[in-house]
């Protein structure tokens, strides 16, 4: 079995308490009812590391179809990685599209130092791509100034936390890297697509149920804690937004890159083999070598080692890639 062909994959939808309905208008098929945060549009975790239910993505069309990512990455590992590497056997990378009703959770992931103090955890760092925001939306990343370690401890769990926070608005556009161990939270009104690590590990510091009314999730604020403690410095000095770039590559980490292209009418690029790589398409309509369907705005693909080809548009795009280390 060969997979040398772009994969297009089923996308998982996660209820969320802190979702809209938004994730429709970027392509997702949502039940008549309910509150969808989350689109897992490239997945595939451990059952054992995740509650959600199976979750390795599905292939939606060509020859592969029904199959599992993961099923792809035992039999034909080689054709999806080339030269990435694999976390434990499964793909490398984990693509969200995320749509925030309300604020989500004041929360912060797990380190590579917290990781190797705690074996049951997954390192998770992150990027975000902000799709829309609603006029005064924003996020907060990281520690305001002077903040000092004693009001965090006294905070945590509490409304008091949200206090100590660095707010930044959100802009279309905008890039913003989340490495694991920065405190966070993606505020209403804002959509993102997510690009991070394969880990479902969350440590809730603080969930706003006093302001929405929602029901209490657990918190994990001696983790959280500890997390936080372990990258200080970090997030005394958080991330900045990262500005329209001169060149494609708007980040860079030890596990990924992820590029940013814009094609205009009637161009294409090629994009080259050896590696796993995840295309989001942004905005226009893009045509992908061995993919039979136009991919509009919102869809994903998975770009296995093994293929190589151009990206053509007629009408002008801006597409995402995401290579994995």
């Amino acid at each position: 079995m060969r997979v040398d062909q772009p994969l297009r994959l089923e996308p998982r939808l996660v209820h969320k308490p802190w979702g809209g309905r938004r994730l429709a208008d970027w392509g997702r098929t949502l039940p008549d009812e309910g509150t969808w945060g989350e689109s897992w549009d490239v997945t595939d975790l451990d059952p054992a590391a995740t509650d959600l239910p199976n979750p390795s993505s599905r292939v939606a069309t060509g020859p592969h179809r029904g199959r599992h990512l993961h099923e792809l990455m035992t039999e034909a590992g080689e054709d999806v990685l080339g030269a990435s590497h694999s976390i434990d056997g499964r793909f490398p990378l984990l693509v969200k599209t995320l749509d925030a009703r309300e604020h989500l959770s004041v929360q912060v992931h797990p380190s590579s130092r917290y990781v190797a103090r705690h074996d049951a955890v997954h390192l998770k760092t992150e990027s975000w791509v902000v799709l829309a925001a609603e006029p005064g939306a924003g996020m907060w990343l990281g520690l305001d100034h002077d903040v000092t370690l004693r009001e965090v401890r006294a905070a945590a769990g509490s409304p008091g936390m949200t206090e100590l926070l660095r707010w930044v608005p959100a802009e279309p556009g905008a890039v913003h890297h989340l490495p694991a161990g920065l405190v966070h939270a993606l505020g209403a009104g804002v959509m993102v697509a997510e690009v991070q690590t394969p880990s479902d590990t969350t440590f809730r510091l603080y969930d706003w149920t006093r302001e929405y009314d929602r029901e209490a999730r657990p918190l994990h604020v001696p983790e959280g804690l500890h997390a936080l403690e372990l990258e200080w410095e970090l997030n005394l000095d958080p991330t900045r937004a990262v500005p329209e770039p001169h060149g494609a590559t708007i980040v860079t980490t030890d596990h990924y890159r992820v590029d940013r292209h814009h094609l205009d009418a009637g161009t294409s690029r090629d994009s080259e083999g050896g590696r796993a790589r995840v295309l989001m398409v942004l905005s226009g309509t893009v045509h992908v070598a061995g993919d039979d369907e136009p991919l509009p705005a919102g869809g994903v693909l998975v770009l296995p080692a093994a293929w190589a080809g151009p990206v053509r548009t007629t009408a002008g795009a801006t597409i995402l890639e995401v290579v994995a280390n």
